[in-house]
């Protein structure tokens, strides 16, 4: 399978201070990535260098496509989309509000029908619509997040990266959001997943990366990463099935 992303020895962090030293991975198309590893450790550095919220060196390849010196609103219009672990909602604004800016590049670029991702979105979190008219202020914390990754996929992206989805929620919105994480392999789009959540992150995954310090400790496919003694020691713990 082609790759649509692959890093070699990236390099960033914040001023003086390196956080990714020399990391490289890879993402084929339409599978789902993740990298799992303690607090610390830059994944979400990662994914900020990857969608240029960060500065960095080393390479970027987007689908072929030399990108570590484009800039964040070109790698958007690439195709490249961040679900932040902060979420970063306009929380005076409704819900479908929120949604329809998530689609600025595709109305930038003039795509008919790019309203139609709306149907999608309400598809897949059907709470949304309920509450599209809704204070994105007001909502619940699940809701928030499913409206970030809803506002993320009205753009169409090719590349979705997820800052840690399952943080602070309830077990059983957990499982929604991973459903729909294992719903969108479907629709062709590739996601890149930054998760605590080890089990749930390799439960949904086709390949694992273990991401310390700064860099790669282990890789392989998420099944063998789930049997690996050391996994299963230092990130599965109690989350060990019997």
């Amino acid at each position: 399978m082609d790759d649509l992303l692959t890093i070699s020895d990236l390099h960033a962090g914040y001023g003086k201070a390196e956080v990714l030293a020399g990391l490289s991975l890879r993402a084929a198309k339409g599978s789902v990535v993740t990298v799992i590893g303690p607090n610390g450790a830059g994944k979400s550095t990662m994914l900020n260098a990857i969608m240029g919220v960060l500065p960095a060196r080393g390479t970027l390849l987007f689908d072929g496509f030399d990108i570590a010196r484009a800039t964040l609103e070109q790698r958007v219009m690439r195709g490249i989309a961040l679900v932040p672990e902060r979420r970063e909602l306009f929380g005076s604004m409704p819900v479908q509000d929120n949604l329809e800016l998530g689609a600025f590049r595709r109305y930038r670029l003039r795509q008919a029908g790019w309203r139609d991702q709306l149907d999608n979105v309400y598809a897949l979190f059907p709470r949304l619509q309920e509450r599209r008219m809704q204070l994105a202020g007001t909502l619940s914390g699940g809701e928030r997040q499913m409206l970030a990754i809803g506002r993320a996929l009205m753009s169409a992206p090719r590349l979705l990266l997820l800052d840690e989805p399952s943080l602070g929620l309830a077990p059983r919105i957990v499982r929604d959001i991973f459903r729909v994480i294992g719903q969108l392999r479907a629709t062709g789009v590739t996601l890149l997943l930054v998760e605590q959540n080890a089990r749930a992150a390799l439960d949904v995954a086709d390949y694992g990366y273990v991401l310390e310090t700064g860099e790669i400790a282990l890789e392989g496919t998420a099944q063998d990463l789930a049997r690996d003694p050391r996994v299963v020691e230092t990130y599965l713990g109690a989350q060990r099935r019997s």
